[in-house]
């Protein structure tokens, strides 16, 4: 139990990365405990290797179907939320990118062998003869895999670091939403900002998203004198590798803002509502 226990934050982040969803990573973080428990210990060379090949292809056999349900999906679809720090350590700017909302959309892009092959790669820095003893592939195939990755995924997103100039910008950035204050508002806001909300046809979220400066100030704006009016009060968070606030009516987590910023201006705001993806923050 003490070796598994070493490993879980571990496999949890990589389980997540895959799928998008902190239900799902749990579930195969439990699949791959109850596997390592029926195990002769024995026959496991290092437990780290063992556990990532085995989360790995249980992600890969849960994929299939998670893009049949996401085709589905009503409205536009976004990760959970996970608080920064359940994702374990993230060393360089490009782990903390890797767990961001944004970067976890871009890879819905990509296929199951894909995906596997560029988290792996990507996030955890794995050598291709290590991927290919993970998938059972040759190392040319990983290789071809991770070029294609990157082919669809594209440029990468890339944030201000965290810290206290990024904290002081998205406090400018609640305190104008919260106060209804549309200059304070366009102030913070970069001129292609886009705003994108995952209500997941349970709860009143925009399906398409909001873009451009004008429109979102006036989003913004209306979804907050709504929250407003019902009591909602926010609380500064660190999920995804970004500065958040958690929206709460009473004892109810009713939403996670995610605010996404670069060159000192408020890029992207991700705001999830779908009562089913905030179970992890409740």
């Amino acid at each position: 139990m003490e070796k598994f226990e070493a490993h879980r934050q571990r496999m949890f982040g990589l389980a997540y990365r895959m799928l998008g969803s902190a239900a799902e990573a749990e579930d195969v973080v439990q699949d791959a405990y109850l596997r390592w428990q029926g195990m002769e210990r024995e026959g496991i060379g290092s437990p780290g290797p063992w556990l990532a090949k085995v989360v790995t292809n249980l992600c890969l056999n849960r994929l299939t179907s998670a893009r049949a349900t996401r085709e589905r999906y009503v409205g536009f679809w976004l990760p959970d939320p996970v608080a920064t720090e359940a994702l374990g350590p993230l060393e360089t700017a490009e782990q903390r990118d890797s767990i961001s909302m944004a970067f976890l959309v871009l890879l819905e892009r990509l296929t199951p062998a894909e995906r596997a092959v560029f988290v792996l790669r990507e996030a955890f820095s794995y050598g291709y003869r290590e991927i290919a003893g993970v998938l059972d592939l040759s190392e040319a195939n990983c290789r071809q895999l991770h070029l294609r990755a990157r082919r669809r995924v594209g440029e990468r997103p890339r944030f201000d670091a965290p810290g206290e100039h990024r904290r002081a910008i998205v406090n400018r950035f609640l305190a104008a939403a919260s106060g209804g204050d549309l200059a304070g508002l366009e102030q913070v806001l970069a001129a292609d900002v886009v705003a994108w909300s995952d209500g997941g046809g349970k709860v009143t979220a925009a399906r398409r998203p909001v873009t451009g400066r004008d429109r979102v100030v006036r989003y913004v704006a209306g979804v907050m004198a709504r929250f407003g009016m019902v009591g909602v009060e926010f609380a500064h968070a660190e999920v995804n590798g970004q500065d958040a606030f958690l929206g709460r009516g009473g004892d109810e987590l009713v939403t996670v803002l995610v605010v996404e910023v670069a060159d000192d201006r408020v890029i992207g705001l991700r705001a999830v509502l779908n009562p089913d993806k905030l179970s992890h923050f409740q």
